[in-house]
């Protein structure tokens, strides 16, 4: 993203803190939220392709919104255990831009399949007869392309300014990652074209997805609301509530970093809750999945079943 007019070829990451026995319990929370967020996302990413009763356009989704939360903790929380381990706080030039292209990619990716995933939900609750059929494999597919393509066309105009970014006095990222606000802080180019930009591009992604959740649940709202039975109102809003909880968790955050008039605000709040974005929910999402469905659940015992056969057959 940074033009080396300056001869900079390292940056160094400040992190979150430097109280030495709070730098030992942030390593040991961020490695347990890491490893579980990673075994709990690879667990429904395995039983989604092994188990036959999760191969529906929702568990398509979710097998992608998995492969997208594993991505993006890893391209933020393995370089920051590192730095928390050995003291070294440096990243090279380059890995800092392909970190940050990384963080914006997945997490923009992040939120279009989230706004899918709420289009899915309403065909499956209010046109359930039509649903495998407007949900084909063939449509899934397309979506997740297009969720992929559309961030990637959206962060490439403020990656193309970045490129011509100047750094005079400092390389010390006040954060603990390649994050855009703290490096647009310590350049001594005129950043505020590149600043509008980028709020234009977070609040147009947001709007855009969040009209496309609202509308879908607004319409799944008023259709569960015409059930006769009590237990079809029950089991639909149950087949919802997880990936509103998600919603809930990710444009929250997200909306509370963003949104702002300019990045050369303080940054030691967003940097809390950037490690909360980049470590807890990642390792919640699995949980809120598999603890309130009952299908993903099942395919959890059945796997270890199997596994467990296997293991005495040897």
């Amino acid at each position: 993203m940074m033009k080396n007019h300056t001869s900079v070829t390292t940056f160094i990451l400040l992190g979150l803190t430097d109280d030495p026995q709070l730098q030992v319990l942030l390593f040991i929370f961020l490695f347990i939220t890491y490893m579980l967020s990673v075994t709990g996302n690879l667990t429904i990413i395995t039983l989604t392709f092994v188990d036959s009763h999760l191969k529906t356009p929702m568990y398509f989704f979710l097998q992608n919104f998995s492969f997208l939360e594993v991505s993006f903790t890893t391209t933020c929380i393995p370089i920051f255990l590192y730095s928390l381990s050995t003291g070294d706080r440096t990243i090279t030039y380059n890995a800092c831009a392909s970190q940050l292209f990384f963080i914006d990619l997945f997490g923009i990716t992040e939120f279009f399949l989230l706004a899918t995933m709420s289009y899915d939900r309403y065909v499956a609750i209010c046109k359930p007869l039509h649903y495998l059929t407007i949900m084909n494999n063939r449509v899934c597919t397309t979506f997740v392309l297009c969720c992929w393509t559309t961030a990637l066309m959206l962060i490439l105009p403020p990656l193309s300014l970045g490129f011509n970014l100047e750094f005079c006095d400092s390389n010390t990222i006040d954060h603990f990652c390649c994050d855009p606000s703290p490096i647009l802080k310590i350049s001594c180019s005129d950043t505020w074209l590149l600043e509008q930009i980028v709020v234009i591009c977070a609040a147009f992604i947001l709007m855009i997805t969040l009209v496309c959740v609202v509308l879908s649940y607004t319409y799944i709202i008023k259709t569960i609301l015409k059930f006769s039975s009590v237990q079809q109102r029950k089991k639909a809003f149950s087949t919802c509530s997880s990936h509103m909880i998600v919603v809930f968790i990710t444009y929250g955050s997200c909306i509370f970093i963003y949104m702002k008039p300019s990045a050369k605000d303080d940054v030691d709040i967003n940097k809390g809750v950037s490690v909360l974005m980049s470590s807890v929910s990642p390792t919640l999402n699995p949980f809120i999945y598999t603890l309130r469905n009952k299908q993903v659940k099942e395919a959890f015992n059945d796997l270890v079943k199997k596994v467990a056969l296997i293991s005495k057959a040897k």
